[in-house]
Order: C-alpha cells, then sequence, then structure tokens
C-alpha cells in the first residue's frame, strides 16, 4: 500500500523461515501480514490501568485506535506499557518517567513497528512515553485520555488537586468539620480521568498539541466524551498517513517547535513540571533548551487560559472555549507558525482553520495576567537556576528578604511546621531541602510547604519558600523550586541555616544567599554528602545517572548523542 520502506519489512518480508516465524508470531494475535509485508505495522502503547485512575479512559480509545489504523491500511499492534500515577505511586511519578522512556525506546527496538500511537494521560506517562517515542524516532502521534468530571462541593465547582490544597489548609485551621472533611472525600471520587484543573497532565496534553504531535483541538477533549473517540480514530489515520510520508519526531520537534510549546505554557499558566519535561524532551531531540528561554520567550506572552490554579475556571471550560486552537489563535503573533504537526500541516494553517476564543479562554486584549506565567532566577542560593511560577504567586511577595527555617527532607518538615514553637513569621522564608533528582530520588512533588498551621490560623495564605523538589501542577503560592545544583550533590541549598537571610527579587531574576563568602566556604569543607538511599534496582541506577532539573532530569546516557553517533541503533533481524 505504501511505496515507502518499511522498517517492518525487515522482520515480515520475504520467504525465508525467519520471516515465516515473525508473521506466524503476528497472526497468532490476530495480525495478518502477507509475505510482501507492504502494510505498516504501527504500534498502539497503552498505559491505561487499575492502578492509575487518570489513565483508565485508554482503554476505550485504544479500540478507536486500532479502527483507524486499519481504515487507513495499516496493522495496529497493542502492548502495555508502565503506567505512571500520582495517585498512588511513591516517592513519586516521576522516578519512573525516565524507566517509561527506556520501555518505549525498547520496545520500538526490538518490534517490527513502523510507527507508533501512544495512549497516555497522567502527569508523566505523556512526557515519559513521548521521551521514549523521541529517541525512537519513529513517526508518533499521541492520545491522550481527557480530564475527569467536575464534582460539586459546597455548592461550587471542584478543582482536583487545587480543592485538596485549600481544603487541607481549612481542615488544618480548624475551620472543615469530620463530616464535611469526609464528604469532601466522596466529592473528589468523581470519575474517571486526568486531574480537571491546569495541572501537569492538562499542561502536557496542550504542549504535546502545540509541539504538532496530536491531532488538533483533542488536547483538551474531557474523558467520555464522544469526540475523544473519534479523535482517537483520527490518530490512527494519521499514524499511518506519517509513516508514509516519512514524519517523524525529530523532524517536528525543532527549536522553533519547543519555542512555541514556551510560549503556550505562559499562555496558559501552566505547571512547572513542564519546564522540566519539555527540556528533558528537546534534550532527545537534540535541541538546545537553555533555561533562560522560559524567561525571555514568554515575557510578553499574556496569561490568557482562565483555568486553576491561575484562574477560577476548570479544564472542561478551556475545551468548550475552542481548546488550544483557539488559544494559539490569541498568540499567533508570538509563535513560530512555519513549525510542522503530524498532520503535515503547520502550525500557522491549524491557526488559520481555529474558532475565535471565547469564555476562559481570554481575548489578547484582556488577559487573565501580563508579562508570562514564569520567572527564572539565579544567585548564590541557585547557581544554576530555579523557576517560580509568577502566576500563581502573591505578587507582593516576589521581592522579598527575610531569614530562613531549613527543613532538611520531607519528614523533617512534616515533623516540625506546626509546631507551636517554631520560631516563624509571616517574613520567614521556609527552606525544603534534600528532595531533589538525587536526593530522595525522583525529586517529589514535595515543594509547596504548607503554611504553619499557627499562621494559617491567623489569615496567612501565602509565604516565601524555596526548596530542590518539584510542586504539583495544581498547587500555588510563591514557591521557588528546582533549586540547582541540589542540596544532595553539594548545591547551596545544602549550605544554608536557620536565621541566613534570603533575598528573591523575581522582576530581576535573582535569589541569594546573604552570607560572607568566607562562612559559606567553611561550611562547604565541612560538608558531607549524604548516603546513598538505594543500593540496588532502578532507584540506585536512577540516583548514579540522573541530571540536574535544567538538563531535564533525564538519565545522562539517554540523551542525543554526539552527531557522530547513530541516536538509535536497529537490532539485527535473525532468529531469535
Amino acid at each position: 500500500m505504501t511505496g515507502v520502506r518499511l522498517r517492518s519489512q525487515a522482520w515480515l518480508a520475504g520467504d525465508d523461515e525467519v520471516a515465516l516465524e515473525h508473521r506466524v508470531a503476528l497472526a497468532s494475535a490476530g495480525l495478518a501480514v502477507s509475505r510482501s509485508a507492504d502494510r505498516p505495522v504501527i504500534g498502539i502503547a497503552n498505559s491505561a490501568s487499575d492502578l492509575n485512575p487518570c489513565n483508565l479512559p485508554l482503554s476505550d480509545l485504544a479500540v478507536e485506535v486500532k479502527a483507524g489504523i486499519e481504515e487507513a491500511g495499516g496493522i495496529g499492534a497493542q502492548f502495555g506499557t508502565i503506567s505512571l500515577g500520582e495517585d498512588l505511586m511513591k516517592p513519586t511519578a516521576m522516578l519512573y518517567r525516565n524507566l517509561l522512556a527506556i520501555e518505549i525506546e525498547e520496545m520500538v527496538r526490538a518490534n517490527p513497528l513502523d510507527g507508533l500511537v501512544v495512549l497516555a494521560n497522567c502527569d508523566k506517562s505523556v512526557p515519559g512515553a513521548l521521551m521514549g517515542a523521541i529517541s525512537a524516532n519513529i513517526p508518533t502521534v499521541l492520545v491522550t485520555g481527557g480530564s475527569r468530571p467536575v464534582a460539586r462541593f459546597r455548592g461550587r465547582p471542584v478543582g482536583t488537586g487545587t480543592a485538596l490544597w485549600r481544603m487541607w489548609d481549612e481542615r488544618r485551621a480548624g475551620r472543615l468539620s469530620d463530616a464535611d472533611w469526609a464528604a469532601f472525600e466522596r466529592c473528589l471520587s468523581c470519575g474517571r480521568g486526568a486531574c480537571n484543573t491546569m495541572g501537569t497532565a492538562s499542561t502536557m496534553a496542550v504542549l504535546a498539541e502545540v509541539l504538532g504531535l496530536m491531532v488538533p483541538g483533542a488536547a483538551s477533549i474531557p474523558s467520555g466524551q464522544k469526540r475523544g473517540l473519534t479523535a482517537a480514530r483520527t490518530a490512527g489515520q494519521l499514524a499511518v498517513s506519517a509513516v508514509q510520508a516519512g514524519l517523524r519526531p525529530q523532524s517536528i520537534l525543532t527549536a522553533d517547535a519547543f519555542a512555541n510549546a514556551i510560549i503556550a505554557l505562559h499562555a496558559i499558566g501552566g505547571s512547572t513540571n513542564a519546564v522540566i519535561h519539555l527540556a528533558a524532551m528537546a534534550g532527545r531531540a537534540g535541541v538546545p533548551f537553555p533555561l533562560e528561554d522560559i524567561s525571555r520567550l514568554g515575557a510578553a506572552v499574556p496569561v490568557l487560559a482562565d483555568i486553576e490554579p491561575s484562574g477560577s475556571g476548570l479544564m472542561p471550560d478551556f475545551d468548550a472555549a475552542g481548546g488550544v486552537p483557539a488559544l494559539l489563535r490569541e498568540v499567533a503573533g508570538h509563535l513560530r507558525t512555519s513549525a510542522l504537526t503530524i498532520t503535515g500541516r503547520t502550525i500557522g494553517e491549524v491557526i488559520d482553520a481555529a474558532p475565535a476564543a471565547t469564555g476562559a479562554i481570554r481575548p489578547a486584549s484582556a488577559p487573565l495576567r501580563e508579562g508570562g506565567a514564569f520567572g527564572v532566577v539565579r544567585g548564590s542560593l541557585a547557581p544554576d537556576g530555579a523557576v517560580i511560577k509568577t502566576s500563581a504567586a502573591t505578587p507582593e511577595l516576589l521581592r522579598h528578604r527575610g531569614p530562613a527555617i531549613v527543613f532538611r527532607g520531607y519528614e523533617d518538615m512534616l515533623a516540625r511546621i506546626d509546631d507551636p514553637a517554631l520560631p516563624v513569621t509571616p517574613q520567614t522564608v521556609l527552606v525544603l531541602a534534600g528532595c531533589g533528582p538525587v536526593g530522595v530520588p525522583g525529586m517529589p512533588e514535595w515543594g509547596m510547604i504548607p503554611i504553619p498551621a499557627r499562621l494559617i490560623k491567623a489569615g496567612v495564605t501565602d509565604m516565601v519558600r524555596v526548596t530542590d523538589a518539584r510542586m504539583s501542577g495544581t498547587s500555588f503560592g510563591t514557591v521557588v523550586l528546582h533549586a540547582a545544583p541540589e542540596s544532595a550533590v553539594g548545591g547551596p541549598l545544602a549550605l544554608v541555616r536557620d536565621g541566613d537571610v534570603i533575598a528573591l527579587d523575581v522582576p530581576a531574576g535573582t535569589i541569594d544567599l546573604d552570607v560572607r563568602p568566607d562562612e559559606l566556604e567553611r561550611r562547604r569543607a565541612a560538608w558531607v554528602p549524604p548516603p546513598a538511599r538505594h543500593l540496588r534496582g532502578w532507584p540506585a541506577l536512577y540516583a548514579a545517572h540522573v541530571l540536574q532539573a535544567p538538563d531535564g532530569c533525564d538519565l545522562d546516557f539517554l540523551r542525543a548523542p554526539t552527531p557522530s553517533h547513530r541516536r538509535f541503533v536497529e537490532p539485527t533481524v535473525g532468529r531469535s
């Protein structure tokens, strides 16, 4: 059916005993292959799991993907993948993102696949699978499962994640009864799908569409809608046409595509986690991704998505307002419109067909916020940089000086944060160290340090917080995240002591520790690296090879090699 040489033909074409054996293997799964093997084989990587409610809608969508592949003349071969869910995985799904990327890359390397449809939904599932697909570099389309239904509590819609943090503060302050807390728990069990705020899952779906790897308009379709089934079938068809056209991830994911993703990240007021994931994906594609691009490219971009936690609406409102195409139409003047998509069209052509933004997507003339959604700061406390979500921070705290209280790890923070004797005031800077990529390992979403209960009861709703950890995309507050280098490898956070003055100036791009250089050198000389937490298995391999946050927390041996080496070596096909 196609004039292109198919990768799968190395396994399946011919009359020898090896090709016959391979065809029989597929025929046993109900996948008929002729001796010419002229139909592209499209892998359907499905991460649905009962341990991950975010990804449960994907099984229904996989059926439609396969139908679309077959309608377009291809062969759909489904296989399961690791399912990375934030709800249950400890210490964090982020620890396993790179393992998923390895799995996808190696499944492609080892099997007769010409193209790939990735079914993913929860936070780390999308970037992890795409990282593997970028390295494998066969035509790839992403299908996401959408956001879960919106429940109501006390007569108001509930944004998953964001509402939980707010209700927990109410509970800690003694303003939420046992009965209300139980009712809130029942309310949160509202169905399958990802968080319905602009958390990491929704952010990564939006950015994948902007990067050109999805059916236009599909990223925001809520879970369970018939439109999602239609988009999944279209994705299957696109995978076949992408094989025929030779549209590979590394030809789509150019510097212009990543610039567009950064611009869209600001416009949606998305998750800080996306900064790490974009850096990791760019590293797989061999595209430079300096941290300063986050602030440089976003400085003039308005925040337009009126969606929690930066705004007030939820993801179904974003979808009803026109979704990604409508958003891009509003920021078209900032975009690189010649960037290519998996459809064969450019982003500019997608914008030309986009509806006008309404409702929860504000017009550029009346934004939710001017000047972008993120800031990047550097200084003596974070020489390699740190990130803050300014659109979810308190403006008055973006310039701040205050004494530090330092927590050495999550357990230390939990043990002391609500101690009535904790010497804390609203001016205190809360520091959480030892929770970066190496330190835990995995860099959990522990960065939104709770406001001490004594201050919550006094009406304090935000404080400056600094950490080498991440925070959930559904979180909010004046939190400086991803401080690099992290504490566990000897970064400056390891040297901070209680009472040290920290100076934050987000508009100026600085964060400094106001301690004499000779005193810092004395502390550095006395510093001892923490003992390894893991001696075997994946966590030990991860801690030994993980890069710091500005490089996306990928493993050092998984990034794009130098040009003198092939990025992806095909296996020798013969008898197994």
